[in-house]
């Protein structure tokens, strides 16, 4: 992926840009198979620089949550383990607070103008 010049864009300005083209990607390691967030150019920890965009499955799985309350009213920020592994910092849509271990499905919203990633409480059923 390459700016409109032709430079080839950073980690993060990819992503955007998949979210921006309605689409949820996260990084995976070719040689270890491992998926990272927050993109990046190379594995925490280990190291390895060889990740290529792979789409996010969007299934997670709520491992904390908090209410943030402000004059105008309250939003949740939640932490959600990805079905990939990976953990982000994101919103539960819809309700206030729900279970820790409550299944989630991502999606992408308009916040603040720019394209987001924020869960919905999935079908149980």
């Amino acid at each position: 992926m390459a700016d409109p010049q032709g430079a080839p864009l950073g980690p993060e300005a990819q992503f955007k840009a998949y979210l921006a083209q309605g689409q949820f990607m996260i990084q995976r390691s070719r040689s270890t198979g491992r998926h990272v967030f927050y993109p990046r150019v190379a594995v925490p920890g280990s190291g390895e620089t060889d990740l290529e965009w792979v789409p996010a499955s969007g299934d997670g799985t709520v491992y904390a949550i908090t209410i943030n309350r402000t004059r105008e009213g309250g939003y949740n920020i939640a932490l959600v383990d990805l079905e990939e592994g990976p953990r982000l910092m994101t919103r539960i849509e819809g309700v206030d607070t729900v279970a820790i271990g409550t299944r989630v499905k991502a999606r992408i919203t308009p916040i603040d103008g720019e394209p987001a990633i924020v869960f919905d409480v999935a079908n149980q059923g």
